[in-house]
């Protein structure tokens, strides 16, 4: 993936120095274009049903390795904007463009057009309808559908700090969810957990795999029998043959 330009400075450049100068309108609408230019998801993110299992086929298989190692500070001990993942170098904390992708009925900051002041999540994983307010206690919580756990046993053991950091962080690998729920799931691989709302199950698996196959992670033979077997469930109209 190639470098972007260092859009926090200029972000942050933009929206300081349009205040001083009485101008802070246009000020905010620069930051908010130089905020627009960077997408929140993946060309082609997440694959289709067909897609997803051919790349489910040709995923490594074998048995995690390295787990008693694994330390969550490894993938980084905070959200970071500064890697080359989707969603990155755009002024904008990770968990604030997780948020401006997955809630409905959005409200941004007038001042910072990063901040999420309201919205509403429709949860995935279990169908709950959570609003969310910048000034309160929120239900919702950002998840990684594959766990930095599960991605460090299945290859991730092996990178590089700026390679793990950019897997933190990318918007591909997250999504919001019910708190609870994700706590529930933990570091738990696709054999062990699926989410509660069975009509997710099929894009669960579709993400799960794109994640896999994107950071070429190997999975277990009981992970992939599960993702199969997810992936079994999706609508069949219009997919071609299955690799």
């Amino acid at each position: 993936m190639g470098r972007r330009a260092p859009l926090p400075a200029l972000v942050a450049v933009v929206l300081l120095t349009g205040c001083h100068h009485g101008d802070g309108a246009t000020a905010q609408a620069s930051a908010a274009r130089l905020v627009a230019q960077v997408p929140l998801a993946g060309p082609g993110f997440p694959p289709d049903a067909a897609a997803a299992k051919g790349l489910l086929a040709r995923l490594t298989v074998g048995w995690g390795k390295n787990w008693e190692t694994y330390k969550r500070e490894d993938f980084g001990r905070y959200w970071s904007d500064e890697t080359d993942a989707v969603g990155g170098r755009n002024g904008c904390d990770t968990r604030d463009d997780v948020l401006r992708r997955d809630l409905s009925e959005l409200r941004e900051g007038d001042r910072n057009p990063c901040v999420v002041v309201s919205g509403v999540l429709h949860d995935p994983y279990t169908g709950k309808t959570l609003p969310y307010s910048y000034r309160k206690a929120s239900q919702i919580q950002t998840d990684h559908v594959v766990a930095l756990g599960a991605a460090w046993r299945g290859g991730a053991y092996a990178w590089t700090p700026q390679r793990r950091l950019a897997y933190a962080n990318d918007l591909d690998v997250l999504l919001a969810v019910d708190k609870q729920t994700n706590q529930d799931k933990g570091s738990r691989t696709a054999d062990k957990w699926q989410p509660p709302r069975a009509e997710y199950r099929c894009e669960y698996a579709r993400r799960y795999v794109g994640i896999k196959a994107k950071y070429a992670l190997s999975v277990t033979p009981p992970e992939k029998t599960a993702l199969a077997g997810m992936l079994a469930t999706c609508p069949q109209t219009g997919l071609g043959p299955v690799a």
